[in-house]
């Protein structure tokens, strides 16, 4: 009886995992050069960044929320992490400078939802444009580039054979797995996103906890900003456009809920993986662009409708 109700309450996550092991399995058969260890690699190191912002979103949505300016905030913070390291900062200096942009800005989006009592939608997507029109301002226009070997180790290194992206991308998931089934943060994340009035009449502080979720979004926001400005070797004012819809895809397909209440970080990086290995795959069979535009776009709709039919099911 007991693995009967385990199987059911993952049968998400199952059919998640199912569904990259069919799809690796796919474009192993269409193209050779898919299954090898450089290519894998790769796909992990292109992943990390979209499931690094994810899991800040997995948090977000697991409160029934929604963050449009992971995007626009990765910009912000990797523009300010620039311009530090060009002034000759030292180089942990430039890193906490450019992660505490991500978490001011993020901080400010749950501040505007919880006390300014905006709904998540309006406030993320006025902080999406407010952060773009800043990085723009603040570099006008033009990207920062060229920093030392040191900063830029932290994309190009490895570890144990590991690029330095995917080693820190694991030990953020264990770090987010940890809090979210181990802490109070996590308890809170879900009462909150399951029902909010219900966790304020228990007595839970409900603007403080979930203005920390906006703020922890906003902060992975930044460190994928420190990962990508150390691979280009470059900031860009116009970086992590329509990052938050890849952030939101992983998510939803990772079995988290539009609704709140429902997620797991797992989940989270089985869907950001599904996203890095279906993009590695179009490009490897010389799809164009906008075709996996509609791919992409196809397979978040169809998540969002699996998602409405088990919970319809559930009830």
């Amino acid at each position: 009886m007991k693995s009967k109700e385990f199987l059911l309450h993952n049968a998400r996550q199952f059919g998640t995992l199912f569904g990259l092991f069919v799809l690796v399995i796919l474009l192993w058969i269409l193209t050779p050069h898919f299954l090898t260890i450089s290519n894998l690699l790769n796909v992990a190191q292109q992943t990390s960044i979209n499931a690094i912002i994810a899991v800040g979103m997995t948090f977000v949505i697991i409160t029934a929320g929604i963050d449009l300016s992971v995007g626009s905030i990765m910009a912000f913070s990797g523009v300010v992490l620039a311009s530090a390291l060009d002034a000759g900062l030292p180089l942990p200096l430039a890193l906490l400078i450019g992660l505490a942009i991500g978490m001011a800005c993020g901080l400010f989006n749950g501040l505007l939802i919880t006390y300014g009592h905006l709904p998540p939608f309006i406030s993320t997507l006025g902080m999406m444009s407010v952060a773009r029109g800043a990085a723009l301002l603040y570099t006008r226009g033009r990207p920062i580039s060229g920093f030392g070997e040191n900063f830029r180790s932290l994309a190009t290194g490895e570890i144990i054979g590991l690029p330095a992206p995917v080693i820190i991308m694991i030990f953020i998931y264990i770090i987010a797995h940890f809090v979210l089934t181990r802490t109070k943060l996590g308890r809170y994340t879900y009462a909150i996103g399951g029902n909010e009035e219900a966790a304020v009449l228990s007595g839970i502080n409900v603007k403080f906890f979930k203005t920390m979720v906006y703020g922890l979004c906003g902060m992975l926001s930044g460190l994928a900003a420190i990962i990508l400005t150390a691979r280009l070797n470059s900031a860009q004012p116009i970086a992590g456009i329509m990052y938050e819809l890849d952030a939101i895809a992983a998510t939803v397909i990772g079995g988290t809920s539009l609704m709140g209440g429902e997620g797991r970080i797992v989940g989270t990086l089985i869907g950001a993986l599904i996203m890095g290995v279906l993009r590695n795959g179009l490009n490897l069979l010389g799809i164009s662009s906008f075709i996996q535009q509609i791919v992409i776009g196809s397979v978040i709709i169809i998540a969002v409708l699996i998602d409405m039919v088990l919970k319809r099911h559930k009830k």
